[in-house]
């Protein structure tokens, strides 16, 4: 297992100690623990779940091509 050395200010320090102490869990816990979450390369189950969910969800080929005339402009 490796290690890693943070520097945090006083502020921050405090705020990861009471996190993890409200979490019953070590502060390296913590804090490898929120690094796993917003650093996975992976959609979330939760998100995978709304997938084709939308029925009126406009796809691809339903959007306007790109030489459609555009709405009139006001000159300035």
């Amino acid at each position: 297992m490796s290690q890693i050395t943070l520097y945090l200010d006083d502020a921050t320090q405090s705020l990861v100690e009471q996190a993890a102490q409200a979490h019953g869990v070590s502060k390296s816990r913590w804090v490898a623990d929120l690094i796993r979450k917003h650093a996975a390369h992976e959609w979330t189950q939760d998100c995978l779940a709304l997938a084709g969910r939308f029925s009126d969800f406009p796809l691809r080929e339903d959007a306007p091509s790109p030489t459609a005339s555009d709405a009139p402009r006001i000159g300035f």
